[in-house]
Parts: C-alpha cells; structure tokens; sequence
C-alpha cells in the first residue's frame, strides 16, 4: 500500500514556494498496540501552519525538516489494534497532511458521520468553532448588548464568531473581508449588520461609518491596519482579542505595531491573544450549543473544497491569499485510493 504526504524540504522566507515542499510516497505503516490505521478523507489546512515552517520559538514546535507536516484530519479506521476503537469507526485526529496515518488512539476522538457531514469536524463543529466560541465569549468576554468588530470575517473563524455575537444578542456585528462578494455573503448570508471591503478605502474611515458608536469587542484575525483601527473604535472599557495575524505571517521584516496604543491606557482596553488548546474545557458545552444551531440551520457555515492530496500545498497557500470563504478543506478521493490499493497507476 502507498501513502502520499508532503514533506517540508526548506523554511520559507516570506511567502512559501513550492519548492519549500515535496509530495513524497510512502510505504503505509501498520499500527502497533493502542494504535489504529485512519484512511484519511477530510484534511484541514489553516493559517497557523506559516509558523510551524518557521523555526523562531512560538507556543507550538515548528515542522521538522525533511518530515511529513501535521494538520487536523478526519477519516476512517481500515486496521486497529487499539481497544475501544473498531474498523469503520471515523476518528478525528492531527497527522494530516498525508493520505494515511497510524494514530495513537488516545489522541483521536471518534466522530459520527449519521450526526453531522465528516468535514465539519474540522470546522463549524471543531477546532475552528471551538476557537471562535471560546475567543469572543470567554476571552473577549461577551455580553449582551455589544457592538462586536470581526476581521477576517468571512473566513472560518471570523464567519463563526460574528454569527455567534448575533445569535448571544449583539447590538450590532461589524466585519471586514477582502471582495465585494464576501462582503456580500456576511450581511446576506450571515447576518451581519455591516461589513465592508477592506482593499476599498482605509480601514478606520470604513469602520467608523460602520460602527459609529463604536465597538465593544473586537476580533482580531488580520492584525497591522486592522488593530490599529479596532484599537481607535473601541468604547471604554472594550476588549480585544487577538487569534490571527494573517496580514504579517509572511513579512520578512519586523511587523510595525499600532501608532495609536496609548488608546489602551486611554480607555483601559484590555487586549489578550487567544489559543483554542487552553479552552478545551468548553468543548462539552461548545457542542450542546452550537451542534443545534448549525442543525436548525440558525448557524450557517461554508467550505471552500480542493481536491486530492496533490492540491493540499495549493489549498494551503490559499488560505494565506484570502481564496476561501469559510472553511478550507481538502477530500481525498476514495476512487483515487481504490486504485492505489489494487496496483492501478
């Protein structure tokens, strides 16, 4: 049996190449005890993985050089040799990356496809939901009545969080994505309030017309203009929350931070940066409230879908342009890997 997974062959300066990475076939392991092996049908590639190409000190170890890459995964169970854990259970796992993986099934979760679409466990209903849920209400402390500022709304995160504002009681949700057509999707098909395209004019002048009472909670996905406008919007008292800053991921100098900080002492801001390992305490609750919001359809959600292992490298670097609305997923084609399997090139 042959796996394709991509390997990181260099650490990217500035923005990735392709000759950063390899698409490298493999011989598929076998599971040893208290392991499984998981056919992998849904991979998840987020923004996060810039860093982990960089080997500068950060809150998660880079990727090795040389070896297979990591991201979330779902798929099924085809070998086990682990109790509790049966050939055709589908797990959750994060050995993406890869079209098959051998997993230590204590850090797998099983998942049930009869309850929700598999990819949604990488998204509205995983770790990118968690992220937004913990994000704006326990770290930005949210509460009824606040005007609520995302940027990068129309990603995975961002969509989620402004709808969650809404739907917790928001006085109004503001967002910021990069066309016309996503700006488009958050007021028509998520409910925002406002939202506006941040490559048409400056982002404070267009926040302050949408916002202008200003804000209370600010969500921060972009970092650079972005936090720096939010910094000057936010009411006494706001709080913002930092979970991304795609805007400088592939800077190769120094970011230049906001020229307007002493606003933070000025309004007694509280800023606090957010990652979702330290809030896995809420996934319980996380999914007896979101799980029925996404079933009633009162939480909607999108998938920018790729293709074949081949294109995880492609989906990856789109994420980072801003091709995706909502959640980026690659499917690995179970035609593609019947044909593997039975010799067929």
């Amino acid at each position: 049996m042959i796996n394709r997974e991509w390997h990181l062959l260099s650490r990217p300066v500035g923005w990735p190449k392709p000759e950063d990475f390899a698409l490298v076939e493999t011989e598929v392991g076998t599971p040893g005890e208290g392991q499984v092996l998981v056919r992998n049908q849904y991979l998840s590639v987020d923004p996060y993985m810039r860093g982990r190409m960089s080997d500068a000190k950060s809150y998660v170890a880079p990727f090795e050089l040389g070896k297979v890459m990591q991201g979330g995964a779902v798929g099924e169970v085809i070998a086990s040799n682990a109790e509790g854990v049966a050939v055709g259970d589908h797990l959750l796992h994060f050995l993406g990356w890869r079209e098959y993986a051998v997993v230590d099934a204590k850090t797998a979760v099983k998942v049930d496809p009869e309850a929700a679409p598999l990819s949604t466990y990488l998204g509205v209903l995983g770790m990118t939901g968690l992220t937004a849920y913990a994000g704006l209400l326990r770290v930005g402390a949210f509460k009824e009545g606040d005007a609520v500022f995302v940027s990068g709304a129309a990603g995975a995160v961002g969509s989620q969080v402004g709808q969650i504002a809404r739907l917790k009681g928001a006085s109004r949700v503001i967002g910021s994505a990069g066309s016309d057509e996503k700006v488009k999707v958050l007021i028509e098909e998520y409910g925002f309030d406002a939202a506006f395209n941040y490559k048409n004019g400056p982002v404070w002048e267009q926040l302050k017309e949408a916002a202008p009472d200003g804000i209370d909670v600010y969500f921060d996905n972009v970092g650079g203009e972005h936090l720096e406008a939010a910094i000057g919007a936010l009411n006494l008292k706001g709080r913002a929350v930092i979970c991304g800053m795609i805007s400088q991921y592939n800077s190769t100098e120094p970011a230049v931070g906001p020229r307007n900080m002493v606003k933070i002492l000025q309004n007694r801001l509280r800023v606090e940066g957010v990652l979702v390992g330290d809030h896995y305490d809420l996934q319980p609750e996380f999914v007896r409230e979101v799980g029925p919001w996404v079933a009633s359809g009162q939480l909607k959600y999108r998938e920018t879908v790729a293709e074949g292992i081949e294109n995880n490298l492609e989906a990856f670097l789109g994420v980072l342009r801003g091709d995706n609305t909502g959640k980026m997923i690659v499917k690995l084609w179970r035609l593609q890997v019947c044909r593997r399997l039975s010799g067929m090139r």
